[in-house]
């Protein structure tokens, strides 16, 4: 069946994107959604593929004119969000839809699209590793970092609202439980 909404959301370096990339692999019918944002490419990442890039004014401008299924400011001119054009780019084509999206946002989506959606939460197997994993990313600064594990310690409060966690300690046991939950929700 296509339609369906899988929304994966976890603190920033819990494996979520990694995930994702594996589970678009499995031929379940599934596009991922490209989020939009404000911050800046990081090394391989291309506009239109990883991300839709904007400026911060180019974001607060589609933020008026009400272009977003969902956005929140992560950070100070730090916008992440989905594009309403996006949705309908991936619905037109008869797929089921993938999110990989901040907690917040993973939420915001749930919400909108209830039954219609299954919203899973991969958390870190602990604030350490994870933390360590942001540092062997070599993507941030120890500023960054920083900022990330305060708000990763905040996000993990939110974890019982998804319908399922899924701890990603072991990768490939990750992997077969989120196929496991997919092939069920979406009926296969």
């Amino acid at each position: 069946m296509a339609g369906k909404i899988i929304i994966f959301s976890a603190p920033s370096g819990a494996g979520k994107s990694t995930l994702v990339q594996h589970l678009l692999t499995c031929g379940y019918n599934m596009e991922f959604s490209v989020s939009a944002t404000s911050r800046a490419s990081r090394g391989t990442e291309h506009h239109g593929i990883d991300y839709y890039y904007l400026t911060p004014d180019e974001f607060r401008e589609k933020i008026s004119r009400n272009e977003f299924l969902e956005f929140e400011e992560v950070y100070p001119d730090c916008y992440y969000g989905t594009l309403r054009s996006e949705i309908e780019r991936i619905s037109r084509n008869g797929k089921n839809i993938v999110f990989d999206v901040d907690v917040m946002g993973g939420l915001n989506i749930k919400k909108q699209f209830s039954e219609r959606a299954l919203a899973f939460f991969i958390a870190p197997p602990s604030l350490e590793i994870l933390h360590q994993r942001l540092m062997n990313r070599g993507t941030d600064s120890p500023e960054m970092i920083a900022k990330r594990i305060g708000k990763a310690d905040f996000e993990m409060t939110f974890a019982p609202k998804f319908d399922i966690v899924i701890v990603n300690d072991d990768l490939d046991k990750t992997k077969k439980v989120a196929e496991k939950a997919i092939l069920e929700f979406l009926g296969f």
